[in-house]
């Protein structure tokens, strides 16, 4: 059986590598994803898919580099606290993107229902609660 996104992300590494990663469990994967990897420093992205059918219950932020945040299907409004102190808040519907910049505290409101793709600067990463 071929890996599935939406189960197992999937982490592109120096040397145009991609490293199938184990199953997603929440926001306690992050640190051992940063252990398994971290020899790809910043420059690594962890690359995962959720399908979303409500508003997300946290936050998070990528200290080490951009996030590009693809809606596939659906709609979603993303909300953004930029390092500068500025918000913003960006609604994006299937083919569109928005780019979390490096330090950027992001959450979302689901419009029904959302298929995302994420393409992270992964190492680094941070939640707190909404």
């Amino acid at each position: 059986m071929m890996p599935n996104l939406l189960e197992n992300p999937l982490h592109l590494g120096l040397g145009a590598t991609a490293a199938p990663q184990p199953p997603f469990t929440g926001i306690d994967w992050y640190p051992a994803y940063g252990e398994r990897n971290a020899i790809d420093g910043a420059e690594g992205r962890l690359v995962t898919m959720f399908h979303f059918t409500e508003n997300w219950d946290s936050w998070e932020m990528h200290p080490l580099g951009d996030e590009v945040v693809l809606c596939l299907s659906g709609q979603m409004a993303l909300h953004q606290e930029h390092a500068d102190g500025s918000t913003a808040t960006v609604t994006i519907g299937a083919g569109e993107y928005a780019i979390n910049p490096p330090g950027c505290w992001h959450t979302a409101d689901i419009e029904g229902e959302a298929t995302v793709l994420f393409i992270t600067a992964g190492l680094g990463t941070e939640n707190r609660s909404r």
